[in-house]
């Protein structure tokens, strides 16, 4: 479960939307919570306090640290702290980080990329144009398997990174690329004097342990299943960080994470809609829902060993067993938190339009199909993150609906890494459904890696010639209009195959401790929480 996207992340893989809690503290300062010294009470509590820890209650251990590889909402989650992006985009407007500017050429075939001056490493060591050269090359090297390779390359070519000068990079298009801007905001310059040497970077060790960053917080502890802890980095770019400490606990099910916020023991938390009034009950948090551009939906895995979903008949005939409507009320409990979707772009995207193909509420039109495909007495395996509410509510929906179409629906629960790891397996065959989510970004040229046949995260294994060629079409068109009318061809071919089931367009609710400030400065983001942690800090 996008990828990393910016304003454009790339998460193809499910978003968890949260977990459990182990209660403990200890004696590192690592996961005790220090940021318990200040109350909203104190005469003062709007005024900024440096110093204390802050406690984020994440899903799962992160899978991997390292940038060009994390896709999984805990590790960008972290990422966010540890790496300083070159800029980021919101609502049009751009903020520099570690670039200074980015000018493309009149033929828009040339972007050039100046990096702020006196930008280092968390261990020291100068950050320049090498590093982000490097970081090119190593993601277009097939040998080191980054699923970002797919978005550097247009009609079939790779983007050419050149290093001008120590703080200059242009990067050279083989065509015209109107998505190539949203491409660059999603990748982060890992340091080339760390990896420059490493056969595989994707399987390092320095993935995870003693990673080095460059941005607002630096590698401190990490103990699997218990928390991640980062710590203050003075040289940060855009500027010292108030608080000494970020803490991610790992919580695997949600009512124990609640629990750990309303016993103080988590500061910030996603929250699912249904427990919004318990948490609000406490006083404790500000609770603040906001929209990620994030499509939920119901995944079809075409690869199982039964063979049954690879048949759009089947898939279609599952989509006319379901309800939209009754689903986000299962499982949002309200549509305040939820719109329906048809479409597989989000309504924050480019060209999206939900006046496409949908199957949707007509049982007996379900039964026809399955009569037509040849398919009776179908068994299908439903695989769910134990402990996550939205999954549970929507895996019992879909088994009681299926049900009533002569569908039986086995639902498997499992530990949120192994889900991750399961989910993200494109050679996975054991499982045939899975209530997902993915935050894409602005521009629809992102969802290649989802839906073209060769995508790094193909997660429905789909394989559509007419869809590579359209994808490719809209990459490399320069004219709006025509741009505009591919990807509209392709979100009506992939709603009319039923590759996946939208159901909504879904906001995040995050649950955020009073005693702590700057959060408007500090940007909610979509995946990551917050877009810079340096801003926040303990009132």
């Amino acid at each position: 479960m996008s990828k990393r996207f910016s304003s454009v992340l790339i998460l193809a893989v499910l978003v968890l939307v949260l977990g459990a809690c182990s209660g403990k503290t200890n004696n590192e300062g690592s996961a005790a919570p220090s940021a318990s010294a200040g109350t909203s009470a104190e005469p003062n509590a709007g005024t900024i306090k440096d110093g204390g820890n802050l406690i984020i209650g994440v899903g799962a251990d992160p899978e991997s640290l390292n940038p060009i590889y994390a896709g999984d909402r805990v590790s960008l989650t972290i990422d966010q702290a540890l790496f300083a992006p070159l800029f980021q985009v919101n609502n049009g407007k751009k903020t520099y980080y570690l670039a200074e500017s980015l000018t493309p050429s009149a033929d828009n075939l040339t972007y050039t990329l100046k990096l702020k001056s006196g930008l280092t490493w968390h261990d020291g060591q100068p950050l320049t144009a090498d590093d982000v050269v490097f970081t090119f090359n190593t993601i277009l090297d097939e040998k080191q398997n980054s699923f970002f390779r797919s978005n550097l390359l247009f009609g079939g070519k790779p983007v050419e990174a050149v290093k001008v000068d120590d703080v200059t990079v242009d990067f050279k298009l083989p065509q015209v690329n109107p998505a190539f801007e949203a491409t660059l905001v999603q990748l982060t310059p890992i340091p080339k004097h760390i990896f420059e040497n490493v056969a595989n970077i994707d399987k390092s060790d320095k993935n995870l342990n003693g990673v080095i960053g460059s941005g607002a917080f630096k590698f401190k502890d990490y103990k699997p299943g218990e928390y991640v802890t980062l710590e203050r980095f003075d040289n940060y770019v855009g500027g010292k960080a108030h608080l000494d400490t970020i803490t991610y606990r790992i919580a695997k099910d949600t009512n124990a994470a609640n629990l750990a916020l309303q016993n103080g023991e988590l500061n910030v938390n996603y929250i699912n809609p249904q427990d919004v009034a318990t948490i609000e009950a406490t006083g404790n948090f500000d609770i603040k829902p906001y929209n990620e551009g994030r499509l939920a939906y119901l995944l079809f895995n075409e690869n199982s060993d039964t063979g049954a979903l690879a048949k759009k008949e089947v898939r279609q005939a599952i989509s006319y067993a379901l309800s939209r409507d009754e689903l986000i009320q299962t499982v949002y409990s309200s549509s305040e938190y939820a719109d329906p979707a048809k479409s597989f772009v989000t309504p924050d995207g480019l060209f999206w339009t939900n006046d496409v193909t949908s199957y949707d509420n007509d049982a007996a039109k379900a039964k026809e199909l399955l009569a037509a495909a040849g398919e009776s007495n179908l068994k299908l395996r439903f695989i769910v993150s134990s402990g996550n509410k939205v999954q549970e509510a929507s895996a019992i929906y879909v088994q009681q609906k299926l049900k009533a179409v002569g569908i039986t629906v086995e639902l498997q629960s499992i530990d949120a890494s192994a889900y991750g790891q399961k989910f993200g397996d494109l050679s996975a065959k054991d499982y045939e459904l899975a209530y997902a989510g993915y935050i894409m970004g602005y521009d629809p040229d992102a969802y290649r890696i989802l839906y073209q046949s060769n995508g790094d995260a193909n997660y429905s294994r789909y394989k559509n010639p007419t869809v590579d060629q359209l994808f490719e079409k809209g990459a490399g068109e320069a004219d709006a209009t025509k741009r505009g009318e591919a990807y509209k061809q392709l979100q009506e071919t992939i709603a009319s195959d039923a590759v996946i089931y939208p159901v909504a367009y879904t906001k995040t609710v995050v649950a955020i401790d009073k005693r702590f400030g700057g959060i408007d400065e500090a940007v909610l983001k979509p995946v990551v929480i917050f877009e810079d942690p340096s801003k926040l800090y303990l009132k």
